[in-house]
């Protein structure tokens, strides 16, 4: 009876010690997509007042729990049946993650400048339906990047066995929600940690200057993760096709990868948004219009 039991709890270790190996070559596989999501994701929880930024971030955060909890049945259940389907999917992903981020520059350089400044009562009266649609956004993005990180930590693991697969890629799935939102998190809180310095310095002394720091830097990470997220947006969606379509990834055999990727990822985001514009006029057009 008590050798059983032994020999169940060294089982048990030995399994843990190859998903502890497992999940480290899964997460190193992942570390790219999983840079890209937290510059995406900074952004995306930025921008909001100090006193919802916890709030906006926490409904993030949970939205991101549920799409892993979605995405990981769906991946294994596909993987075992249907493993094809898995790479349109992904295709469908880039897609709208090269939509997304064609439409950021499209709406910084096109429309941002013909924008009226918004009165504060506007701000007020607007912002819990503006929340509502960023946390949405948010958690959207969210899904697709977390089936890309979901798919590239079971392809490091293919040669396991079916529990250390998914064992593996749940941790690894844990881990990037944990580890992307709770950097997240330190970063919108920067500029309330720098208050706080300077209020309990009185003004002077070391950790004023600190505080001062942080409250400027704030502004400067925001506006750079705004750019970098724009980035990864298109990167991820052109690192999506180049490596799931045959004839994208022969092309430009000379150009480097990341180059390439963006290049990719830019033309599908002008094609998707040009494509939407589209629907949304003809929708628009074929509305009836009511008459008074």
């Amino acid at each position: 009876m008590a050798s059983g039991f032994f020999a169940i709890l060294d089982d048990i270790a030995v399994l843990m010690d190859d998903v502890a190996v497992s999940s480290k070559i899964a997460t190193r596989k992942t570390a790219g997509i999983l840079g890209d999501d937290l510059a995406v994701n900074a952004e995306k929880a930025t921008g909001f007042l100090s006193s919802r930024e916890l709030p906006v971030l926490w409904a993030i955060t949970k939205g991101s729990f549920l799409n892993k909890v979605i995405i990981l049945p769906i991946v294994f259940l596909l993987n075992f049946f249907l493993p094809d389907a898995i790479k349109w999917i992904l295709i469908l992903g880039g897609f709208y993650l090269a939509y997304e981020g064609v439409e950021k520059i499209v709406e910084y350089f096109f429309h941002k400048k013909h924008e009226p400044e918004t009165a504060v009562d506007e701000v007020a009266q607007e912002g819990a339906d503006a929340e509502k649609s960023k946390i949405k956004s948010a958690v959207t993005t969210d899904f697709i990047l977390s089936i890309e990180i979901v798919i590239i930590a079971l392809g490091s693991v293919l040669d396991k066995s079916l529990t250390i697969q998914i064992v593996t890629v749940s941790v690894v799935a844990l881990l990037a929600t944990v580890g992307v939102y709770g950097l997240v998190a330190l970063i919108v809180r920067m500029d309330d940690t720098g208050y706080k310095l300077i209020k309990h310095s009185n003004n002077k002394g070391i950790l004023t200057a600190i505080g001062q720091f942080l409250v400027k830097l704030l502004p400067l990470i925001i506006k750079f993760l705004a750019v970098i997220g724009t980035l990864a947006l298109l990167l991820v969606s052109g690192g999506i096709f180049v490596h799931n379509i045959e004839y994208f990834h022969h092309i430009l055999p000379n150009v480097p990868a990341t180059i390439k990727e963006f290049i990719f990822g830019l033309v599908a985001g002008l094609l998707a948004v040009i494509l939407v514009t589209i629907i949304k006029k003809v929708i628009a057009v074929a509305k009836p219009k009511h008459t008074a």
